[in-house]
């Protein structure tokens, strides 16, 4: 049956997270999906600051509900001594720890990977950092503009005036930091299968946001041209990737690429046939395609592009996003985090359905809710 929940295959499988904020409790979330039990460490009072966000959802925020629903939490202070002894029966018995603090700070606590591996040699230990474990910057305090700008990666998306763009989605600590820390521990979890001994992993946001840039990489390295904004395949330089105005000020991404996609394109808007070489002149066919589009409304375009093989379609709204036809079919929003009686979609994440738990509506856990699981 499709979408039948065969085996959770993280069931059995014990976090301790000690993380904060977007790259580790998105990473855990991940994990939780898939079965593991998430037991979030958080200091007393105040917990993860996520909570204090705006807006609300139940007594924290929406952004900490949606980031931790189904775990669990414990609300002790890392820097006292009888706190730490406590937590060292969960340590013993954890097989992933992940964390996201600067370099040496679980050191100092007594919590590091030299620490937890002595007491238990099986135990994943996953440090999320913006630079890394060590290098030059391994101390620097950063975010995700900062590493997105290091890396070259925002030097490519520039506006009319040629200064670069703050991104809209915090591409460093998703791509860069939680996705690699997921990938990794399920390999460190597989390795561990096989040796039977767990490890460290150092997951760098910074390092890992090259892996965006191989197209940018291979031009340089290889042909001695380095991209630029604006002038490239993809950073707006072809008419074939590039997004236009429509009549009514609303926008079109239009990505026909392949040949066969650009003359179904060019026929679509009926562009004259000068331009359809756009070899010989970008610049004109970027104008004369610009121009055809600003002729029509975004909804004339739609019905227009319908059907039609061409890689094209109007630039939506978040809100329209989630009332798209296409992603409610596919179940996308069927999963809820509750509170307080009341509920919200639940944060999509890449875990498949034959993984994830059948049951459809959680919670997220009240600060220390779970300090029960330390007596």
């Amino acid at each position: 049956m499709k979408g039948e929940v065969k085996s959770q295959p993280l069931v059995g499988v014990r976090v301790l997270d000690f993380s904060t904020l977007l790259p580790g409790p998105l990473a855990t979330l991940i994990l939780a999906e898939a079965g593991a039990e998430v037991i979030k460490i958080e200091r007393p009072g105040r917990g993860d600051e996520m909570r204090s966000y705006e807006p609300k959802f139940g007594t924290d925020s929406v952004n900490f509900a949606m980031l931790n629903r189904g775990k669990k939490s414990l609300a002790i202070d890392l820097k006292d001594v009888a706190a730490r002894e406590a937590l060292l029966p969960l340590l013993r018995e954890a097989d992933v720890v992940v964390e996201q603090f600067r370099p040496g700070v679980m050191d100092r606590l007594g919590l590091g990977y030299d620490a937890l591996s002595a007491i238990n040699p099986r135990v994943i230990y996953c440090a999320i950092t913006g630079y890394g474990q060590t290098g030059p910057r391994a101390e620097v305090a950063a975010h995700d503009i900062n590493y997105v700008a290091e890396s070259g990666m925002l030097s490519l998306a520039a506006g009319e005036d040629g200064a670069p763009i703050v991104p809209p989605a915090l591409i460093a600590d998703i791509g860069g930091g939680t996705y690699p820390a997921v990938i990794n521990i399920l390999l460190a979890l597989r390795s561990r299968d096989a040796t039977g001994k767990g490890c460290k992993l150092d997951i760098a946001m910074g390092d890992n946001l090259f892996t965006f840039l191989y197209w940018a990489m291979g031009n340089g390295l290889a042909a001695g041209k380095w991209p630029k904004p604006g002038g490239d395949l993809v950073t707006g330089g072809s008419p074939r990737f590039f997004v236009y105005r429509t009549r009514d000020d609303k926008f079109i991404a239009a990505a026909p690429l392949e040949q066969k996609f650009w003359e179904n394109f060019c026929d679509a808007i009926q562009l004259d046939k000068q331009y359809r070489d756009d070899a010989k002149d970008v610049t004109a066919t970027k104008q004369a395609v610009a121009a055809r589009l600003r002729a029509k409304t975004a909804a004339e375009w739609q019905a227009i592009f319908a059907g039609k093989d061409l890689c094209c379609c109007v630039v939506a709204t978040m809100q329209e996003a989630l009332e798209d036809p296409h992603f409610k079919a596919r179940g996308l929003f069927n999963r809820k985090v509750a509170a307080d009686g009341k509920t919200l979609i639940a944060l999509p994440v890449p875990v498949a359905d034959a993984f994830r738990s059948a049951k459809i509506e959680e919670g997220y856990p009240a600060l220390g809710g779970h300090n029960n699981i330390l007596k």
